[in-house]
């Protein structure tokens, strides 16, 4: 295995975990500002208040882009594999 070869899987690797948990980093840190912006309006200083709301989207999002979650991360260890042969 050559040096371009050992950069090209760093590469892919993290175009992967980026295209995996892009999603739901983007949008836990959105629902973050929001309820950050409506606990200043509201001057409610609860940690919990912005916990939850975020653990039930991240749940949410698991749920429906779970599979493709899945598939990509399978297609990329099958392409792991193949090098390896």
């Amino acid at each position: 295995m050559t040096n371009g070869e050992a950069l090209d899987i760093m590469r892919s690797t993290i175009m992967v975990a980026i295209k995996i948990g892009g999603p739901i980093l983007v949008l836990s840190m959105i629902i973050g500002v929001f309820i950050s912006i409506i606990q200043a309006a509201t001057q409610i200083h609860e940690q919990t208040i912005t916990f939850v709301p975020k653990v039930l989207l991240i749940a949410l999002i698991c749920i429906v882009s779970g599979p493709w979650m899945l598939e990509t991360l399978q297609d990329f260890v099958y392409e792991i594999f193949k090098l390896m042969i």
